[in-house]
């Protein structure tokens, strides 16, 4: 078991890539804490976990409200005395250009998408310093390494200031044992998709672009993250790692 004895907080983990992410984490032995602002999700994918065999536990949070991470960190802390890894997950796109996105959808994406990783590694660290180390993995996106033709131009602006906010982390707090990194898949088939690759020719337009020949799966990203998390990782810090097929290398 890769991360026996740890505890994970990942946000954004109800559904998708999160979820994912959390069952592997669970299946790997973690003490995997769901944290997400549906509760109804967070309850559906608990009972999921359950029905086959994974046990997980959920935590309702804001990821933009400062409050809502101390009420959660508190949270994990009574539970488990600590917290080994922090997946800050949750994160939102707009699909539209820069010249007709509103400044209220555009302060939108940066708050879920930078300030929530800030206040997650803000909360977290303290933690992990009286842990004497852990993980933080900070998904970003290719968009966050290239200015992607395909998506908008707020949304690579916050995965670029998520990759940034990694590296800054990672030399920083080396010293207290606590590694972090970022993650960056291209175009990930999961079910906030399905209504954007309906338009058949813009998942071709995707999958042509990825030299592997195909989406990204959430188990790609789940597989990255785990690696990441365990101690096997334990050299790795401050990396940006593309998960996607070669694209960001053609």
């Amino acid at each position: 078991m890769r991360l026996e004895k740890k505890t994970a907080l990942i946000t954004g983990a109800a559904r998708g890539i999160g979820k994912e992410i959390a069952k592997r984490f669970a299946e790997e032995g973690a003490s995997v804490i769901i944290a997400d602002i549906d509760e109804k999700a967070i309850e559906e994918c608990i009972n999921e976990f359950k029905a086959g065999g994974i046990i997980a536990e959920g935590q309702i949070l804001d990821v933009t409200c400062e409050e809502s991470w101390k009420n959660a960190v508190a949270q994990a802390v009574k539970n488990h005395k600590r917290i080994d890894v922090l997946v800050n997950n949750a994160g939102i796109t707009i699909r539209l250009p820069l010249t007709e996105l509103n400044v209220e959808d555009y302060e939108r994406i940066m708050s879920i998408n930078v300030k929530g990783v800030y206040l997650g590694v803000k909360h977290v660290i303290p933690v992990m310093q009286n842990n004497g180390g852990g993980a933080i993995i900070n998904m970003s996106s290719i968009c966050g390494l290239i200015g992607h033709k395909y998506s908008g131009e707020a949304y690579i602006v916050s995965k670029g200031a998520v990759t940034l906010l990694t590296k800054m982390v990672a030399v920083k707090y080396a010293k207290y044992n606590i590694r972090c990194n970022s993650i960056h898949p291209s175009t990930v088939e999961t079910p906030m998709q399905y209504e954007f690759f309906k338009d058949e020719a813009k998942k071709k337009e995707r999958i042509d672009e990825v030299p592997l020949g195909r989406l990204c799966s959430t188990q790609d990203v789940a597989n990255a993250a785990l690696f990441l998390a365990s101690d096997e990782a334990s050299f790795i810090n401050g990396v940006a790692l593309p998960v996607d097929g070669g694209l960001t290398a053609s």
